[in-house]
């Protein structure tokens, strides 16, 4: 059986508060709230980065995101909250750039379903990053962690 689900999918300039979307998708039946904060890093492939600039049309960003969020909903049924925001614009180091934020009944459900997410949001939300360092500056394509997304289906 599935629970009522808040909702907060968000993608523009506007600073992300994780704590604020936290306390926004909590309920009383939550037992556990997950919470994946992106951060933008001062390097990146040896390179020191300077500032960062995502750009994205919002109206399609939004629309793969409540996609992701019905998404974890059908895996998860017992999310009481989901929470899926990006930052658009120029990004300085130490700011926040994504917050996935998901309470659940239970603490495996809520950790699960923030990882899907931040996987799935990297994986196919259109919205791209330009990275500027010493080198000048650079379209970030794909995923570039060292080990890649965990878990492709």
């Amino acid at each position: 059986m599935s629970v009522a689900t808040v909702e907060i999918i968000h993608v523009g300039p506007e600073a992300l508060d994780p704590q604020a979307l936290a306390a926004e998708v909590r309920a009383d039946t939550s037992g556990a709230i997950a919470t994946f904060v992106g951060v933008v890093r001062n390097h990146h492939q040896g390179r020191r980065v300077h500032h960062l600039v995502y750009e994205a049309y919002p109206p399609m960003a939004e629309a793969e995101l409540r996609r992701i969020a019905a998404e974890m909903r059908e895996r998860w049924t017992c999310l009481s909250g989901i929470a899926l925001a990006h930052r658009t614009g120029r990004l300085e180091i130490g700011e926040t750039s994504v917050a996935v934020v998901v309470a659940s009944a239970h603490r495996r459900e809520a950790l699960d379903a923030c990882a899907f997410g931040i996987e799935r949001i990297k994986q196919s939300v259109p919205i791209w990053k330009k990275e500027f360092s010493e080198e000048g500056e650079e379209w970030v394509i794909g995923d570039s962690s060292p080990h890649g997304p965990p878990g492709r289906e």
